[in-house]
């Protein structure tokens, strides 16, 4: 069996037929000298898009292609591509063609750079031009300004389809729907830290957005409330090396009948 490789891209997918040639084409030429594969999760989609992954991935290897029975969600499509992931760190980007796969790189040295081994790391992108809509812009303010307001993860673009992240730390976060919007909060919930990193974004060139916006507000504040209980409920207990806290206590024990100050002592 081929050695499992460095990075896993998952691509969460619906009715997006259109934008995904292109989109391969630019993951190839971002990913080029990286040890990479790529997972395509079609989210229940009623296009072409499940026949367009199959035949990407019949004539490449580093392809993988995923499908929903029906559509469960942007996050739910992010978990299954995870799950089914071979590699050690992950990159996750739209399936619309909004996201510049040439940011993924420096995204990963830029990981490799913070990584720490005590606390789980995530990798942000931040639009910095957005190329959405005006109301779209409007309803993605307001959501961010709440949420940094109720969770303090001071993050101010959440939304964003590009992250990076090592794939262990992610399957142990409580998984839900809309999830993925949440990450910078559960990550430090867990005992993390968010980095954020300045990526493009691009008009969409074929399809439409599949969530409306005030849609996206009305679950947000629901999901919101549900981030901020597990925020409340957190529990990362602090493990010790048992063999020298067995020795300490043995050692303190010891001292305990020595002492000319002991509880024996003193009740004689």
């Amino acid at each position: 069996m081929a050695s499992p490789p460095l990075l896993a891209v998952v691509v969460p997918v619906h009715d997006e037929a259109p934008n995904l040639p292109l989109l391969l084409a630019e993951l190839d030429a971002a990913l080029a000298g990286i040890n990479h594969e790529i997972i395509f999760v079609d989210d229940g989609s009623t296009d072409a898009t499940a026949v367009v992954i199959a035949a990407f991935a019949a004539v490449r290897s580093d392809v993988r292609g995923l499908r929903h029975d029906r559509c469960y969600g942007q996050s739910a499509a992010i978990v299954s591509g995870v799950t089914a992931a071979r590699a050690t760190w992950i990159a996750t980007i739209d399936g619309d063609g909004q996201n510049d796969p040439a940011d993924i790189p420096g995204m990963l040295r830029h990981a490799w750079q913070e990584d720490t081994p005590d606390a789980p790391l995530l990798v942000a992108g931040r639009r910095v031009q957005r190329q959405d809509r005006p109301m779209k812009r409007i309803a993605s303010r307001i959501a961010n300004t709440v949420r940094a307001c109720v969770l303090r993860d001071g993050v101010p673009d959440s939304g964003c389809g590009l992250k990076l992240f090592r794939r262990a730390p992610f399957m142990a976060l409580p998984h839900f729907d809309h999830m993925h919007r949440f990450l910078p909060s559960l990550f430090a919930r867990a005992g993390g830290r968010t980095v954020l990193y300045p990526v493009a974004h691009r008009p969409r060139l074929a399809g439409r957005s599949h969530y409306g916006t005030w849609d996206r507000l009305r679950v947000g504040l629901v999901d919101l409330a549900g981030v901020a209980w597990l925020q409340c409920r957190a529990c990362k207990p602090t493990l010790v090396d048992a063999a020298r806290a067995g020795a300490a206590g043995r050692a303190s024990a010891t001292d305990s009948v020595a002492s000319p100050h002991s509880s024996l002592e003193v009740a004689r």
